[in-house]
């Protein structure tokens, strides 16, 4: 009987606090009402022990959503699915990836770091014109918001948060769908970057291969040692070496080792220096960088600037729509300077940890200023197959580690120069299913037609060569009879005399 009164009185004062309060609104100025809710409010925090601090959704006044909220909420989501009762998962339809589970809107969860308790919680701020819609309103505000002893406050600013943003990226980058870009203009398109290659599966001797995944594996983890000698946490690398030697598919095992994204420039569709600087700050850290084939991108090869010729400026199109595309043809295009700051300018620095990568099939066209050491800082060359690459197409193709046409194999490889994409295409099955023997006999032709093709050509070469000097002997020996035709008639006039 005792509770029921006492409910019965504090039901009583609950109402009475409400009326005052409504009465308050209603017939105080607005002036005392928000001086009342000031000094309140000032007296509240005095005595509650507690601080929160609001992530919001949007930040700034283009509307942006907030980094920290977003990386906070992937937190979240990976640590409290198991605490939360209430979840919202993602739509997962499009990207073919599991379902993402996130915190449902007004649900609160607890964490604990070293010995501390705190607690977030979920909200949402709702427009305050409420309008009858099926669809969410563009000026609803979702907020987390974290609650700590104010004993903790060091604690938590200087050490937690810290850590809940670190631990909040790389599960980002860990659970992300890696993109393949490439550019239009100054705009940037992706697809789902799905290529299988590994450095497994790359063609090439053992011993360069594992030189360049430690060389990417210590660029990975090197962001301290960047920060210390004041260098921008980036690495380029230079391909080189004829088609087919396998150039993309390294780029792709790159990738794929330290889960990058890839970059494809374009060069000839970007206008000039600005759109190059605009593309570059688009693009994100944790990723690779590519221009292949730069030696045929654009005319980076010669002098810096180039004349124009005389009679370039003296032809004038009649025609209007020829003359609207010289002018198109004309406009400004990236320089090699720009291509320069991009690499290793001030630009380069606007994102961390990123490879740049350059593909070429003649490295001596390119200009030596491109690819010295701190722009170009790796240059790799794929070269033709060896019996080493052999054995990795071999398992990859054939699952084959060993067989008695090895040797055979491995002195035809040793005599004649072909590609790795050339001997992949013979290890092909060309019945279902494969007869590894086949495959292998096809490349040992193959290899046998390409030995007699190179011993023709050299035959020829050294037959033309002979002739060529067969030729230079006859003309020296004309060049000579003559000039002892020029000087007899001198020395019969002489004796005459």
């Amino acid at each position: 009987m005792k509770s029921g009164e006492m409910f019965a009185n504090l039901g009583s004062i609950i109402a009475g606090v409400m009326f005052i309060w409504a009465m308050i609104q209603q017939y105080c100025p607005y002036e005392l009402r928000q001086c009342v809710e000031k000094y309140g409010s000032k007296v509240f925090t005095f005595f509650y022990p507690y601080l929160q601090i609001t992530f919001n959704e949007f930040t700034g006044e283009r509307f942006m959503r907030s980094e920290a909220y977003s990386t906070i909420e992937t937190f979240l989501g990976y640590n409290s699915s198991m605490q939360a009762k209430r979840l919202k998962a993602s739509d997962a339809i499009k990207t073919n990836q599991p379902l993402t589970l996130s915190m449902d809107d007004f649900e609160e969860v607890a964490d604990e770091f070293q010995g501390v308790k705190l607690r977030w919680a979920s909200g949402k701020l709702y427009p305050k014109s409420q309008t009858i819609s099926f669809y969410p309103s563009s000026e609803e505000r979702r907020y987390y918001k974290l609650t700590f002893h104010k004993r903790h406050r060091d604690l938590v600013i200087g050490s937690y948060l810290p850590h809940v943003l670190k631990e909040g990226k790389a599960i980002k980058v860990k659970n992300r769908q890696r993109k393949l870009y490439t550019n239009s203009g100054s705009k940037w398109s992706c697809v789902v970057f799905q290529h299988p290659a590994t450095f497994e599966t790359v063609a090439m001797e053992p011993k360069k291969k594992k030189e360049i995944v430690d060389d990417l594996i210590t660029f990975s983890k090197s962001e301290e040692f960047y920060t210390r000698i004041g260098r921008a946490w980036k690495r380029g690398y230079l391909l080189y070496g004829h088609p087919g030697t396998g150039k993309s598919t390294m780029i792709a095992a790159m990738a794929n080792l330290l889960d990058y994204d890839i970059y494809d420039l374009e060069l000839t569709a970007v206008k000039d220096n600005t759109e190059l600087r605009k593309l570059l700050i688009e693009t994100q850290s944790k990723s690779v960088i590519v221009i292949e084939d730069i030696d045929c991108s654009l005319d980076l090869t010669g002098p810096r600037k180039k004349k124009v010729k005389e009679e370039e400026k003296d032809a004038t199109p009649k025609d209007p729509n020829q003359k609207q595309q010289k002018e198109e043809d004309t406009s400004s295009k990236v320089t090699l300077s720009g291509l320069l700051n991009f690499i290793d300018g001030l630009w380069s620095a606007c994102r961390e940890e990123r490879l740049i990568v350059f593909t070429t099939n003649f490295k001596e066209k390119l200009d030596p200023a491109l690819i010295r050491r701190g722009r170009m800082d790796k240059h790799i060359e794929l070269s033709y197959c060896n019996f080493e690459a052999f054995k990795v197409l071999a398992d990859n193709y054939l699952k084959l580690e060993s067989h008695q046409l090895f040797t055979k194999i491995s002195k035809l490889l040793g005599e004649v120069q072909m590609t790795p994409a050339d001997v992949a295409e013979h290890l092909m099955p060309k019945t279902f299913p494969g007869d590894p023997e086949t495959c292998l006999e096809s490349l040992i032709r193959g290899l046998e037609i390409k030995k007699e093709e190179e011993e023709e050509a050299a035959k020829h070469k050294d037959s033309s060569t002979k002739k060529e000097q067969e030729a230079r002997e006859k003309d020296s020996s004309i060049k000579k009879e003559a000039e002892q035709n020029k000087e007899s008639p001198e020395s019969d006039q002489l004796g005459n005399k």
